[in-house]
Formats: C-alpha cells, structure tokens, sequence
C-alpha cells in the first residue's frame, strides 16, 4: 500500500544524501516510527520534526505575487552566500498527494544540500560573489573549469527547486480561462488535457533522475521539454513556466515506482495562478543580458 513507508523505500531515497551518517541514523528511526504512525499523523498539524537535524526554522510566507522566485540570501539580494529560500506554505499543505515526510527532506536537506555546496564551490572565488544565480548558470562556460560542474549541478538544483515549490499549493488553483497562458496552451496543445499528457510523457520519458518542463521563447511560444540531473534551461534563454522534478527523493516514500501516479498528484496540487505569472515575464527575462 501506499501509504506503508518501507524500509528499503527510506534507504533508496537516502542514499541520495551522501556522506550524511547522522541524518541517515535520524531518519531510519523517523521512517520506523512512520510505518506505524503514517494514517494518524497524515492530517496532524506541522512542526519540524525534531528527527531532523537541523532543519531550517520556519520563515514567513514569501508574496505570492512573485513570480520567477529567484535564490536569494535573507537581505533579499540573489548573489552569494545564498541561503535556503523558505516554503511558501506548510510542509504537510500538500496532503495527501505529497506527504509532509518527503516535503521536510526534499525542502530541508536536498536542497539545503545544494545551497551550501554551491557556496562552498564559489568561496575561493570573490569575482563571482556578485553574480546572481542566473547569471552564473547563463555563463557556466566562462567560469573556471574546476566549479563548472559544480555550478551546474548545485546552482541548477537550486534554481529548479525554487521554481518547483514556488508553483505548489494546498489543493491547487485553476488555470484561468481566457488568460494570456490558457490561450497560449490551447494554441499549442489544444487544451489543457492535452498538455497535461504532454508533460506526464516527458516525466516519464526522463530515464533516471531530471526534470519535465513547460517553457516559453521571447514569442510567448510553448514547449514541453525535459532535462536530466540538475541542468537547467537558462543557457537556451528559455522562460521556465512551471516543472516537475521526477527525481526519487520527489516522490519515492509515497509512490515507490509509480512515477505516474506522483505526476497525476502533482496536478492536483500544482498553482496554475504562478505558473500563469511565470508565463507573464517571458518578455522580459534575457538571461542573456544579466
């Protein structure tokens, strides 16, 4: 069943927290105590789970009139150091089509994970403090050879990320009929059903670990593409409109192989109103000209 979190559901996602034998000793013990409390504690309020070493404090919503949430630090500056961006919502809000233990690691040590080895890769470098994260995925190519990768891979889980959370919320939002983004879809899709199935093909297209996109050119021109591992879409100048991160650690406590069955939840908790404002800025974004 879906609900009965197994143990070699755990390590399979953990073993994508490398190195972490603290974290890996916690979160055993948190997924023994799941598998007998799961039913009860799936509509319990949220706290931060004291299993969880070191989870970020909670910080006030972030405006949901934001679109394109960037990486910022806590003075609101998008360059280094960077810090973790907070949820713009609880971590059990997404219930019961994203559970609040895969919600807690994804946010608070995957992506904790990727801000801190993005600055660790950046801290011998002073020239690049300024840049923003945009700018430094943009001009990967002109960093020195030995960050590149680095860059790519955790500067990339921290832009897709930010995008991710940003265009979930508790019970989902409509599409607006007659929006400037539904016109478009229905341009190019036909309707919305049919781009859902687009996007559901490309998650499942991705062998292993990556992303399904919905992005648009400088036109306003859709198209549904996928990426693999972190990389990101900036460097081809596209406008990310919303995503959906098919990495196990996104879904694997609850869903197991059933990636399908996560990406049909995805949509039922997805912010079509963020993805609309998203949508909104493909005129003005260049990443060309950060």
């Amino acid at each position: 069943m879906k609900n009965k979190i197994t143990t070699l559901a755990a390590l399979m996602t953990l073993r994508e927290l490398k190195g972490n034998s603290t974290l890996g000793k916690a979160s055993r013990k948190l997924y023994a105590k799941d598998n007998n409390n799961f039913d009860n504690n799936r509509n319990s309020s949220y706290s931060p789970n004291p299993s969880l070493p070191n989870m970020p404090e909670r910080i006030p919503n972030l405006n949901p009139n934001s679109p394109l949430i960037p990486m910022q630090n806590l003075n609101g500056e998008n360059h280094y150091p960077f810090k973790l961006l907070p949820l713009p919502y609880l971590a059990n809000s997404l219930e019961p089509y994203i559970d609040t233990t895969t919600m807690e690691i994804h946010h608070g040590k995957h992506v904790l994970e990727y801000v801190q080895n993005l600055n660790a890769a950046l801290k011998d470098y002073p020239e690049y403090h300024s840049w923003s994260l945009e700018k430094l995925l943009y001009n990967v190519s002109k960093l020195p050879k030995d960050i590149q990768t680095p860059v790519i891979n955790n500067g990339g889980g921290v832009f897709n990320h930010n995008l991710y959370f940003n265009i979930l919320t508790k019970g989902g939002k409509s599409l607006k009929q007659g929006s400037p983004l539904s016109m478009a879809i229905d341009s190019k899709f036909g309707s919305l059903n049919n781009l859902k199935a687009e996007l559901k093909a490309a998650g499942l297209a991705q062998f292993g670990s990556g992303w399904s996109w919905l992005v648009s050119n400088k036109n306003g021109d859709l198209s549904v593409m996928r990426t693999a591992n972190q990389n990101t879409l900036i460097e081809k100048n596209l406008t990310p409109v919303l995503n959906i991160d098919v990495w196990e650690h996104a879904y694997y406590l609850l869903y197991q192989n059933l990636r399908k069955d996560y990406i049909d939840s995805f949509f039922k908790v997805l912010n079509w109103e963020s993805a609309e404002r998203n949508y909104a800025k493909y005129k003005e974004i260049d990443y060309s000209k950060l």
